[in-house]
C-alpha cells in the first residue's frame, strides 16, 4: 500500500478512534531542547502535531522494529523509542506524570504488528490446548479438533453410569424385587451386600429372603395368629399390673 502525505494528514485527523493521545515532550534531533507537543496514537503510527487543534501532523513514528524503554535524562519521567541499526534515530520522550508515562510505554509497546503476531500466535495455541483436552498433551488422542464441547459434571457423570429402570419391576409373592432389576447380571459368587460395584456405580443392599410357604401351612399361620396374640398379650398385661403394683406399694412406704 503506498503513503503519501495527504493520505497520512486525513488518517491521523479522521474521526476514527486512538489508541492513546496526551502531551509529551519531544527532545529535538539536532538540539536537545525538549518541546511539547500533542501525540496521537493509531495502530503502529505515533502522530504529533504542534497543538492539539492543528489540522496536520509535523510528523509521525511508524512503530516496527523498535523497543521502548526508560532512559535517564534531564528531564523527569523519560522514555527512548531505540530502532534496530546503527544509523536509526532514537526518538527520547517525556511524559508530565508517572502515570501518564507508564501508560504511553504500554501502549507503545504493544503497538506494533510483531507483538500482535506474538497475541495471535498464543491464542491460536490456547484454543488448540482446549480442543485436544487433556490426551493431545500426552500422546494420546491424535484426532483433529472438533466443535468445543463442555464437560459433563460429577452428577451428570453419574446419571450416564446408572442403568435404565423398566416401566414395570418384577414381583416375587406380589412384592417389586429390586434386586432383579439391578443385580440379574450380577455373577452369581458376586456378594449380596451393598456398595459399588467395579464402576463405581452404587448398589442398593438386597431384600432379604422370602419363605415360600404352601397353602395349608398359609391357612395354619393365618388360623393361629389371633390365640398367639391374645395369649401374648394377656401374659404382657398381668406383668405390667404387677410392676405397677410393685411401684405403689413402695411409694405408700412400709406399713406400721
Amino acid at each position: 500500500m503506498k503513503l503519501n502525505e495527504r493520505s497520512l494528514a486525513f488518517y491521523a485527523t479522521c474521526d476514527s478512534p486512538a489508541d492513546n493521545a496526551g502531551f509529551l515532550y519531544k527532545r529535538g534531533e539536532r538540539h536537545t531542547a525538549y518541546h511539547r507537543r500533542w501525540f496521537v496514537l493509531k495502530g503502529n503510527m505515533l502522530f504529533y502535531f504542534e497543538e492539539r487543534d492543528s489540522r496536520e501532523p509535523v510528523g509521525v513514528i511508524v512503530l516496527e522494529g523498535c523497543n521502548v524503554e526508560l532512559c535517564d535524562s534531564a528531564e523527569g519521567f523519560a522514555f527512548a523509542i531505540r530502532f534496530g541499526g546503527s544509523k536509526s534515530r532514537t526518538y527520547v520522550l517525556a511524559a508530565e506524570s508517572q502515570a501518564a508515562m507508564e501508560s504511553w510505554v504500554k501502549s507503545l509497546s504493544r503497538a506494533s504488528f510483531d507483538y500482535m503476531r506474538l497475541v495471535v500466535r498464543e491464542l491460536e495455541k490456547q484454543l488448540q490446548e482446549m480442543r485436544l483436552g487433556p490426551a493431545g498433551g500426552c500422546g494420546g488422542s491424535r484426532e483433529l479438533p472438533g466443535p468445543w464441547k463442555p464437560r459433563p459434571s460429577g452428577l451428570e457423570q453419574s446419571r450416564e453410569r446408572l442403568p435404565a429402570l423398566p416401566a414395570i419391576l418384577p414381583k416375587e409373592n406380589g412384592c417389586a424385587v429390586w434386586n432383579n432389576v439391578l443385580g440379574a447380571d450380577r455373577p452369581p459368587g458376586s456378594s449380596g451386600c451393598g456398595g459399588h460395584d467395579e464402576e463405581g456405580t452404587p448398589r442398593p443392599p438386597p431384600l432379604p429372603p422370602r419363605r415360600r410357604v404352601s397353602n395349608g401351612e398359609a391357612g395354619a399361620a393365618v388360623a393361629e395368629s389371633p390365640s398367639t396374640f391374645c395369649r401374648l398379650h394377656e401374659q404382657y398385661s398381668r406383668e405390667v399390673a404387677r410392676l405397677r403394683q410393685d411401684w405403689q406399694q413402695r411409694r405408700r412406704g412400709p406399713r406400721p
